[in-house]
């Protein structure tokens, strides 16, 4: 099981990088979105490949301009802007989590923050955008939402998604468990058979 995660892995570095992943071959003309699903309990490990992979990338391929976006830190940046975040606090140590997540309903609702991520990632200017945080961004922002508001955004840049929960191609469950809507536009970075 550990060797299995482990080569799962270690073969993106190589996919990611390929000419053929980059420019979109094969895909005819889907969206060039793809989901790299792994237990949640694997989270530090991805995150530490991430790192690896960040590191990695302009040794493997200097030319290519890429870009990472921490979907957690986003939102905090976002409300920070704002002017919301220590506002949100506030109604979330007064009121609980319900009324902070009702607070936040507009200033967080999936088509602004789609704005507000290529904003951040300025797509035409990436060959790649890669995106984690998505477990940490939960209940404040669902997966399938940002990800329909990114189809016209992101023209052909290819964007992986770092999933912490099952995509089996139909679609995303948080942690294994949560269903989320049926999401059918992302291709499997790389195979994951069973956990």
């Amino acid at each position: 099981m550990n060797h299995d995660f482990n080569d799962r892995l270690n073969r993106i570095l190589d996919r990611i990088t390929a000419d053929d992943f980059l420019h979109g071959k094969g895909l005819g003309n889907e969206i060039p979105f793809y989901a790299f699903d792994y237990p949640p309990d694997r989270e530090l490990e991805v995150r530490e490949h991430i790192v690896f992979l960040l590191a990695q990338i302009p040794k493997r391929r200097p030319e290519l301009r890429f870009a990472h976006i921490n979907l957690f830190d986003l939102i905090i940046r976002h409300l920070k802007h704002r002017g919301f975040y220590e506002k949100a606090l506030d109604v979330q140590k007064i009121k609980g989590d319900e009324a902070l997540l009702k607070a936040l309903s507009a200033p967080l609702e999936s088509g602004k923050l789609a704005q507000v991520f290529t904003d951040a990632v300025k797509p035409d200017e990436q060959d790649l955008v890669l995106v984690s945080g998505v477990g940490s961004a939960y209940p404040l922002l669902r997966t399938h939402n940002l990800l329909n508001n990114l189809h016209h955004r992101m023209g052909s840049t290819p964007l992986v998604l770092f999933y912490p929960g099952v995509y089996d191609g139909q679609s995303l469950r948080l942690f294994g468990t949560l269903a989320d809507k049926p999401y059918y536009r992302a291709f499997r970075l790389v195979d994951s058979g069973e956990w």
